[in-house]
């Protein structure tokens, strides 16, 4: 999961357009693209397999493989809030190994753990791709019927057990700004990625699941395990116009959403960098992959590698300043 502020997104455009996706005369570029890529090339994933950022990075891979003439070999490398995959990325000296993730292994993980990499030094930013809300879903174990409820029983003695995909996460963020604007009792209750979280959110093992809007997920809320009470983002989604966000019920702070994207090894050279970004927007110009990332209610979000770099950049020196005030410490 991954971040995007909503203040932030404000000032964003969809940049689909000419300008963003063209082609960048850089030196070495007619050799580059008649040599590179000369290997399969590795897409290493940092949680498990399953989840959000594993299935748009193979819909991806699947893509590329064609487009590119060689192979695409996903890499789930889960842990530490997936900061062992972005290690691993930030090692990397072939020149055909990506990372696939949101921006919260380089924009908030840094400030909650000990991390093997410099997030602004190691790895470098290749394109973005799409922007997520966050659902506050109820499961069967919450009786409460809205947002207000959750509140009201955040304030009894019992609290509200509220699940995430990990301990620095966007959601985990969204946990400890809700906790200190109410006063509430909010329980964390941190997983290893999102395939056994959504196992338990079936399950009923906790009251409340943050997370992006994904297959999965939206296939319990069809089935009714789980109920959407708030989501984030500057508006509320197609796909629930009755669900209000948090933005309007009074919580700026905690009405987050995520901002995923490729990156790869600061070494890679920038004419590679620059071919991969035009082929990852021309391939959000395509209508299919549009439908099937809205399908998955995230919103399609292309810019340039210095655009998007920029975009890291900021967010990690907002992320240091929103953390120091929430009073949230390293794990």
């Amino acid at each position: 999961m991954n971040t995007a502020r909503n203040t932030q997104l404000s000032r964003r455009r969809l940049l689909l357009s000419g300008a963003a996706l063209a082609s960048c005369s850089v030196p070495g570029w007619a050799m580059a693209q008649r040599s590179w890529p000369s290997q399969p090339l590795r897409f290493i994933v940092p949680y498990p397999a399953g989840g959000v950022n594993d299935v748009v990075a193979r819909m991806f891979g699947d893509v590329l493989a064609k487009m590119l003439g060689q192979p695409v070999v996903i890499e789930n490398k889960p842990g530490a809030g997936a900061t062992i995959g972005m290690g691993e990325l930030a090692k990397a000296t072939d020149n055909h190994s990506f990372g696939f993730a949101a921006i919260s292994p380089l924009t908030l993980n840094p400030y909650l753990m000990k991390v093997s990499y410099d997030p602004l030094r190691d790895i470098q930013a290749v394109a973005s791709v799409m922007y997520a809300p966050v659902y506050v879903m109820a499961t069967s174990a919450f009786k409460g019927k809205s947002f207000a409820d959750v509140l009201a029983q955040a304030r009894t003695a019992k609290g509200v057990s509220v699940a995430t995909s990990g301990y620095g996460t966007l959601a985990h963020i969204m946990v400890e700004q809700l906790a200190r604007t109410t006063g509430g009792n909010f329980v964390h209750v941190p997983y290893k990625g999102g395939s056994q979280l959504i196992t338990d959110a079936a399950g009923a093992q906790f009251d409340l699941l943050l997370a992006n809007p994904f297959a999965p997920v939206n296939a319990l809320i069809d089935q009714g395990k789980l109920r959407v009470l708030a989501t984030t983002g500057p508006q509320r989604p197609t796909a629930y116009p009755q669900v209000a966000t948090l933005g309007e019920l009074g919580f700026d702070k905690a009405n987050l959403t995520s901002l995923f994207g490729f990156y790869a090894p600061s070494s890679m050279p920038a004419e590679v960098v620059q071919r991969m970004n035009n082929a990852i927007n021309q391939i959000l110009l395509g209508t299919e992959m549009q439908e099937r990332l809205r399908k998955l209610d995230n919103v399609p979000y292309a810019l340039t590698p210095e655009a998007f770099g920029m975009l890291i950049r900021k967010d990690y020196a907002l992320n240091g300043v929103v953390i120091e005030q929430a009073g949230i410490k390293a794990e």
